[in-house]
């Protein structure tokens, strides 16, 4: 199991960071350029990643105020899930957390390991700026 995350520190409270993170539809804010044909609702994504695969994503999990967990709603090209975690480190801040835990043989890591790690630090950064 390969394992992708990163964490940012938001001035903004943890259920306002929850909510807009639990809205699926929210998602697409947060995607690089790479990523077309999107569709959502609050609990399913779908899209395309450039030169890579398409992904249907749904919901699996909500704990309001601490974590959103996404699997594939259909086949994808390896084993995938994707993890939001918030905490309050302080009154009026919230930490995000994203992770991506992937399934990957040898070969899949050495290719995907950069692009997957890329997508974690992208979200992060446009969380924070959506957010600021």
């Amino acid at each position: 199991m390969a394992v992708f995350q990163n964490s940012v520190t938001l001035h903004k409270p943890l259920a306002e960071v929850y909510a807009f993170l639990a809205d699926l539809n929210n998602h697409e804010q947060l995607m690089p350029d790479n990523i077309y044909n999107w569709t959502s609702t609050a609990d399913e994504a779908r899209f395309t990643i450039q030169n890579m695969a398409k992904l249907a994503l749904k919901v699996s999990q909500r704990i309001e105020n601490e974590e959103i967990v996404c699997i594939p709603a259909e086949e994808a090209p390896f084993a995938v899930t994707l993890r939001w975690k918030v905490e309050e480190p302080e009154a009026g801040q919230t930490k995000a957390t994203f992770i991506i835990d992937a399934e990957l043989n040898m070969m899949m890591k050495m290719l995907a390991s950069g692009p997957l790690q890329k997508q974690v630090d992208h979200q992060l950064n446009t969380l924070k700026e959506k957010l600021a």
